[in-house]
């Protein structure tokens, strides 16, 4: 059997009718850059998360630089985020021209260590970026207290975690304002690149939507200089399509999830991912741990399982952050866990067949 560790023309095939009506409207009125489709989805998404504004980017590394470019972050500053994510969390900071403090990983959830946190506040430190790693949220209550203790803002990266809960809040609506990406293979993932930045607070919102129009609200009336990301019209109206169904294939993805468990629990070879109390896991990926990881990582491959890691280096230990002369000790989860851990397939259409496939060559490598 071969299994797919993310299966796109599945979900296409789903909704097809949805998806090739959409790629038509947009191309029949072509309303290829801003327009209705993208109007339309900003309010969409907003109403379905439940904030009062949405303004939709390029791409999830420019929400991220845009939010920190309007909260004046730049040259002298500092903003903390995790060791071990994706390089836009902490790539965007050094864009902005300040420079990123990172932050060990928890153990148990692989997101950003609440406790070690205060620790890397100084007079310098202008924001916290959580990242709500592969589905998992972060302890939201630990961070909301720190923020309020020393008024730094929170920005949350949701790139991995669109209706991810916290004790029954989404995360996304506890900071300033939070980062979202739409790359295909999110669990709402447009065809190209899209994303959007998510806040309450109106004021922002237009300095936000501004800066990502070449600094102007209407055409030619340049209130500043910004930069251009811009969701195009195809993105949105795919986007648009898909949003219906997003709760759904949520709560699939959990389904999906207690399969595994069930099949795996007994491997004492593997460590299974954890589900932070009082929290909903939205499942991007399902990442477990193993000492044996390259080699269960081949032996998969050999038997028709893809997999990935997610991610192989820290963002510590990368040529990119030499330059800040970090002491790796300083970081032992993250540097320990980039060498074990390992992603295997999860997405809404994956079935228990497949999952039990997954799971019985899993056991049979440690056998």
């Amino acid at each position: 059997m071969k299994v797919p560790f993310v299966d796109l023309k599945a979900q296409y095939e789903t909704i097809k009718s949805d998806i090739d009506a959409a790629i038509f409207n947009v191309v029949n009125e072509t309303a290829f850059i801003g327009g209705k489709y993208v109007q339309e989805f900003e309010q969409a998404f907003a109403d379905k998360y439940g904030v009062k504004h949405c303004i939709s980017v390029a791409n999830g590394t420019d929400s991220l630089f845009i939010i920190m470019k309007m909260l004046n972050i730049g040259h002298g500053d500092e903003v903390i985020t995790v060791a071990n994510s994706w390089i836009s969390s902490s790539e965007t900071i050094s864009q902005t021209g300040a420079t990123p403090v990172f932050v060990d990983i928890d153990p148990s959830n692989y997101t950003i260590n609440e406790k070690l946190i205060e620790s890397k506040i100084t007079a310098r430190t202008k924001a916290i970026i959580p990242v709500h790693l592969y589905g998992q949220s972060c302890e939201m209550d630990s961070i909301i207290s720190i923020s309020n203790k020393f008024k730094i803002p929170i920005i949350e990266d949701c790139a991995q975690s669109h209706f991810t809960e916290f004790k029954g809040k989404r995360v996304g609506t506890f900071g300033i304002a939070s980062s979202f990406s739409f790359y295909p293979g999110k669990n709402l993932g447009a065809y190209g690149d899209a994303g959007c930045i998510l806040t309450n607070d109106s004021e922002l919102a237009l300095k936000f939507k501004m800066y990502a129009r070449h600094g102007a609200l209407k055409k030619h009336d340049h209130k500043i200089e910004g930069i251009n990301s811009r969701m195009d019209g195809l993105q949105a109206a795919i986007l648009l399509a898909k949003l219906p169904f997003i709760l759904e294939w949520t709560n699939k993805r959990i389904q999906n999830a207690n399969l595994y468990f069930k099949y795996l629990k007994d491997n004492k070879s593997i460590i299974l991912p954890s589900i932070r109390e009082n929290t909903k896991h939205s499942f991007h990926l399902f990442v477990i741990r193993t000492e044996k990881r390259d080699g269960l990582l081949n032996y998969l491959k050999e038997n028709g399982i893809e997999t990935a890691i997610h991610y192989p280096v820290a963002l510590v230990n990368m040529p990119a952050y030499e330059y800040l002369d970090l002491k790796l000790s300083d970081y032992p989860v993250a540097m320990e866990y980039q060498n074990t851990i390992l992603s295997i397939p999860m997405y809404p259409e994956l079935t228990e067949d497949q999952i039990i496939y997954i799971s019985s060559k899993i056991n049979d490598y440690f056998l």
